[in-house]
């Protein structure tokens, strides 16, 4: 089955009672049992629920994976997957992550005696160097949240084998239309179903998507056991949105492609990063193993802080809101809303400037994009 029929087809098939052609949401806390110690395959829907099970067979397949397994945000697939270390384990990550998740990791999970280190995950050999005897994980966002830099997954895969470390891939931008990770080696893909697989800023989820059975029945079981799952609804709300995944795809990345043109042609510009773009520094990595380049841009504007604000604040068509990858264009000021709890040298180490702005470009038709930027950028 060719990937745009799957994205289609592949886990959904019509009720077998009704011949209903979209599945039914089953929006039930409890099933009743056949007779004691014998039920039809559900019991309680913390532990499962068909709705669920649907939409994980459905996004493991996208990602060429045996398993899915669905949670209620990105951020508690992060904090399942961090579940698979003990006390004293080592975690070496990308520099570059989603504010929340660095939150999560420093003020969080070190209060359990977990270790990070943080490195750019673009130069291997920083990654090599971070490796220590108690490292277990290696932990990758690519293209990263908001610099968009990117890492050569094959190459972190060899590298976490090499050591006997999970290797877990936030693939969260460039969703399966344009990355599998699975195939180039990883263990572990995640996603914020929140963004561009369910793609219309209607819900909250997330899925960790496996070949390795062993961690795959480890997320079942802490599913089971901490209950962070997505409602029935949800669910059936992203198996819809994920039905035109590779149509809203192809047409975020166009789009993007036409703004990060324009704004790194732009005289109050002073850089513009997207890994479409030949400047980008990992354009050749991006072009080899990306199938498009998603529709995330960041940019810095010359001026700073106070052009950015400027820019920000006079936008009409683009929605200055927190978060991405839905059909509708969006504008991010990182430094005080996505990554606002970084502490500031953090994040000026990174790279990641009090001027920084990031873009989500939408579906909408690229010259009204190009139109909104322009006119507000005509106020710096």
């Amino acid at each position: 089955m060719k990937f745009d029929t799957k994205v289609v087809r592949a886990g959904i098939t019509p009720d077998p009672t009704t011949g209903a052609i979209v599945p039914p949401i089953y929006q039930t806390a409890t099933y009743v049992l056949e007779e004691v110690g014998r039920d039809k395959g559900f019991d309680y829907t913390r532990a499962s629920n068909p709705t669920r099970q649907t939409l994980e067979h459905q996004l493991a397949s996208l990602d060429g994976g045996k398993y899915g397994v669905c949670f209620s945000s990105g951020m508690a697939s992060v904090d399942s997957c961090l579940k698979l270390l003990k006390a004293g384990d080592h975690v070496v990550c990308s520099d570059d992550v989603y504010g929340g998740v660095s939150r999560h990791f420093n003020n969080v999970l070190t209060r359990y005696n977990l270790h990070f280190t943080y490195v750019d995950t673009s130069k291997p050999e920083k990654v090599e160097e971070a490796i220590r005897p108690e490292t277990k994980l290696l932990w990758v966002e690519t293209p990263t949240n908001p610099l968009l830099k990117v890492t050569d997954v094959e190459v972190m895969a060899r590298l976490a084998k090499s050591h006997n470390l999970y290797f877990g891939v936030d693939s969260t931008f460039a969703t399966p239309v344009f990355l599998r990770p699975l195939e180039l080696g990883a263990d572990i893909v995640l996603h914020s179903t929140t963004k561009y697989l369910s793609g219309h800023n209607q819900l909250i989820g997330g899925v960790v998507i496996t070949n390795r059975e062993d961690i795959f029945e480890e997320m079942k079981f802490i599913q089971k056991t901490i209950g962070a799952v997505p409602s029935p609804f949800d669910c059936w709300l992203t198996m819809l949105g994920v039905k035109t995944l590779h149509l809203r795809m192809k047409k975020h990345a166009s789009n993007a492609q036409l703004v990060a043109e324009f704004l790194e042609a732009h005289a109050k510009v002073e850089r513009v990063t997207y890994p479409g773009l030949p400047s980008h520094p990992q354009y050749d990595v991006a072009k080899k193993q990306m199938d498009g380049f998603s529709g995330m841009i960041s940019f810095e504007l010359v001026g700073g802080i106070s052009a950015g604000k400027t820019v920000m604040n006079s936008v009409k068509l683009c929605g200055l809101a927190e978060s991405l990858g839905a059909v509708e264009t969006m504008i991010t000021h990182p430094a005080t809303m996505t990554h606002a709890d970084v502490p500031k040298e953090e994040r000026h180490a990174r790279g990641l400037t009090d001027g920084l702005v990031r873009i989500s470009v939408g579906i909408e038709d690229p010259e009204d994009i190009i139109a909104d930027l322009e006119q507000a950028l005509k106020e710096v």
